[in-house]
């Protein structure tokens, strides 16, 4: 499945309710960059660390802040994001 996922000018990564609550059901993730892709790989819980996802509207819509996980300036504006089921990570094309 594709789906948009948006970079603000602050630095975080905004997330839709529904790409959250499928791939990233426990609210925790860990973001690495791969070449000129970003990562995102799902946690079972926040307990292992990595970063939290917070609710930021009412239709349930997540962010979290991502420069830190980024070798480069993070992009701003929407991206295509693609499930990889073999890595199991939401992969983000820089």
């Amino acid at each position: 499945m594709s789906c948009l996922v948006e970079f603000t000018p602050g630095g975080d990564i905004r997330i839709s309710a529904e790409t959250s609550q499928r791939y990233f059901p426990a609210d925790a993730l860990v973001a690495m960059q791969r070449g000129n892709e970003l990562w995102l790989l799902p946690l079972t819980g926040p307990e292992g660390g990595g970063l939290l996802l917070k609710q930021r509207n009412a239709k349930g819509d997540r962010s979290t802040l991502i420069w830190e996980a980024l070798s480069t300036d993070p992009p701003v504006g929407q991206r295509p994001a693609v499930w990889d089921h073999g890595n199991g990570a939401l992969r983000i094309a820089l």
